[in-house]
């Protein structure tokens, strides 16, 4: 009978009733088995869990659906997209987008595949008097394979090229929504939060993407793949899989971790902010290690092979997250049985793996370094300052020690675990960097759906109140979700429907002049300098040369844009010219909102900055440095509107609106 009592105590704590126990423990002391009752519950189960699927999965595709054309909408909506000019489109693909856009435009302009890959791989127009290899240095297979599987499907006859690229994208979004409603499911166990997740997500739609007035953006096309690694490594920690399902999670990790690492440049440091979850959870053990080492050898894979593709690009190689995941693999086969005997011994042990995994990245990235001479990436690790910290505590023995593990294995089951550290993480990087919002907001959506929808959750707070009943626990983790997503319809739907109801037109007619007088009036081989902002316009709309364009992950083209950026700082007319004409440089674009820019304070200005950097004190009132000093020149931008001789004989202005001026330089002096 004590069998059946501590059976009874257990059961009843899940939610058994008592008469279930004592009628199962009866017949198997007969050795019969009720079969009828068995299969009845058995097949019941099995159809229920069945249709919930169904339902689950087709709501999951729906929302997904419903979200692309939404943002599609949005978009239209904004621009008039159908109706514009294509300069007005392209145009529209501001900064960098139009930079990415514009090898995508060049693959279809190319005779070829082969002509368009060579092009690519032997650019020389993107930065003057270099041929820099593009595939290395940015992350464009997507316009590649884009660009390919274009020309070879038969829909040039009714899909522009644009639309394709742009719905593509827009399609993303649905793989996005869908891996996020997923992800939720799997934490809670109904699809009513991930319904709950994805209803949040669009409700919060300027947190958690920009995606339908920034399209081509790398964030773009790498985070729905990163939401679908999120969602297959929350699987993966499930407890009982098939070796066969374990094997084809596996599978899905690596895909899109690859996919992931292959379209976004920052994919490394938000590896490697996963890397750390993994390492934290492990080492607290609350993950199975063999789980944790194949996704540690999966990102290694993933981003090797991204290396390969890039041509063995320097700053994937000497990244912290290569560096960090040997080094945990290394310290793992020295240091074995790290989790085993007392709690000293193993504090003692935990402390030694964490301290070697420590230095062992530190020597193994500085050695990489070293050996590559390094510096290209050494501008983002400026955003990343934030520090994190970890603290654990234990407890005492007996009774005590028992409640304290049924609470933390309640709250924290692996999957659980992973995405509230994934969630911590990603946090503290969002208050970095504001560019990461848009990944940190996404996850909290699911999170925050979970723990509505929980029933460890709900559990844990109707025990924590003496109240707690299975029939109390089915209602209120039903009941709240489905009350939360009445409210958000009847708060967000109207302003929803009222922004697909607002109709406006693209509208930018000076930078549109400035482009179409560029494509007539200068060479096809002219060498353009201006704003990295303007200039992967001007290369997008009318394939000319530039000086320098806004991607920033190499040092010399980050030098080289500071010394073309001396035409807005106190510099001489010789000194300008002799810097633009050592970048071959035909034209220079002027732009007055650079220039006489007051949309920043004072010492955040384009023009402040280089007079700091410069020496010279700032324009206007306020402290300056005790060591800035007085330029012995006016400012460039401004003085040479004024066409004095001394600037005339360098400079000619052979173009202006109430935006721009352009000025071509003077062949030889």
């Amino acid at each position: 009978m004590k069998i059946v009592d501590i059976m009874t105590t257990i059961r009843h704590r899940k939610g058994i009733k008592v008469t279930e126990v004592a009628e199962d423990h009866l017949s198997q002391e007969k050795n019969v088995k009720p079969e009828g009752k068995v299969r009845s519950v058995y097949t019941g189960g099995k159809l229920w869990k069945r249709l919930s699927l169904t339902v689950g999965g087709t709501v999951a595709i729906s929302f997904g659906l419903l979200t692309s054309v939404y943002i599609a909408t949005l978009h239209e909506n904004d621009l008039w997209f159908s109706n514009i000019k294509e300069v007005e489109r392209e145009i529209s693909f501001r900064t960098e987008c139009g930079l990415y856009y514009s090898y995508y435009k060049e693959m279809l302009q190319a005779t070829s595949i082969q002509q368009g890959l060579h092009g690519l791989i032997y650019d020389n127009k993107t930065e003057s008097l270099r041929t820099i290899n593009i595939l290395e240095r940015m992350n464009v297979y997507q316009e590649l394979f884009l660009s390919i599987l274009y020309r070879i499907l038969p829909i040039q006859n009714y899909l522009e090229p644009v639309y394709f690229y742009i719905y593509t994208l827009f399609g993303l979004q649905a793989l996005y929504v869908i891996a996020l409603y997923v992800t939720s499911w799997l934490l809670s166990g109904t699809w009513l939060s991930g319904l709950l997740a994805a209803f949040w997500y669009i409700t919060n739609r300027i947190d958690t993407t920009r995606v339908e007035f920034t399209i081509p953006l790398r964030e773009n096309w790498a985070l729905p793949f990163f939401a679908v690694q999120i969602a297959a490594i929350t699987y993966l920690f499930r407890s009982h899989l098939r070796p066969l399902h374990e094997k084809l999670t596996l599978l899905a990790v690596f895909i899109s971790t690859f996919l992931f690492s292959l379209t976004w440049q920052f994919n490394q440091f938000m590896m490697l902010m996963q890397a750390l979850v993994l390492f934290i959870l492990d080492c607290l053990d609350m993950l199975p290690t063999t789980k944790v080492t194949w996704l540690y050898i999966i990102q290694l894979t993933g981003i090797l092979l991204v290396c390969g593709l890039q041509f063995f690009n320097s700053m994937i190689l000497g990244s912290l997250l290569i560096s960090f995941n040997v080094s945990v693999l290394l310290a793992r086969t020295v240091q074995k049985n790290m989790k085993t005997g007392c709690l000293l011994n193993r504090l003692g042990k935990l402390s030694f793996h964490v301290l070697l995994v420590l230095c062992l990245t530190l020597l193994v990235n500085n050695f990489i370094k070293k050996i590559l001479n390094l510096e290209s990436d050494e501008h983002i690790f400026k955003f990343l300052k934030a520090k994190f910290g970890f603290g654990t505590t234990s407890g005492s023995a007996n009774v005590q020690s028992m409640d304290k593990t049924e609470i933390c294995t309640i709250l924290l089951k692996p999957g659980a675990a992973y995405n509230l550290m994934h969630t911590i993480l990603f946090g503290c990087l969002a208050l970095s960097t504001m560019r990461m919002k848009y990944l940190w907001t996404s996850h909290m959506c699911v999170f925050a759906s979970f723990g509505l929808c929980s029933t460890e959750v709900w559990g844990f707070v109707l025990k924590s109140v003496h109240l707690h009943t299975p029939q109390r626990l089915w209602v209120i983790r039903y009941l709240v979700p489905i009350i939360t997503l009445l409210y958000l319809s009847y708060k967000f739907c109207p302003g929803m429907m009222d922004e697909l109801s607002e109709l406006r037109e693209f509208y930018d007619p000076d930078t549109v002049e400035l482009m179409n007088w560029i494509k007539s009036n200068t060479p096809k081989k002219a060498v353009i300098a201006g704003s990295m902002q303007l200039l992967a316009g001007v290369k997008l709309c009318t394939g000319r040369i530039l000086t320098n364009h806004p991607h920033y992950e190499d040092k010399s083209l980050r030098e080289r844009t500071k010394q073309v950026y001396q035409v807005y700082a106190k510099r001489s007319p010789e000194d300008v010219y002799s810097i633009l004409k050592s970048f071959g440089t035909n034209y220079v674009i002027l732009e007055d909102s650079i220039c006489y820019e007051r949309r920043h304070s004072r010492g955040c200005r384009l023009r402040d900055l280089l007079d700091i950097a410069n020496g010279h004190i700032m324009d206007g009132l306020g402290e300056n440095e005790p060591d800035l000093k007085a330029s012995l020149y006016p400012r460039f931008c401004e003085e040479i509107k004024k066409n004095l001789s001394s600037y005339s004989m360098y400079f000619t202005r052979v173009f202006q609106n109430k935006t721009f001026h352009v000025y071509k330089l003077a062949k030889h002096k």
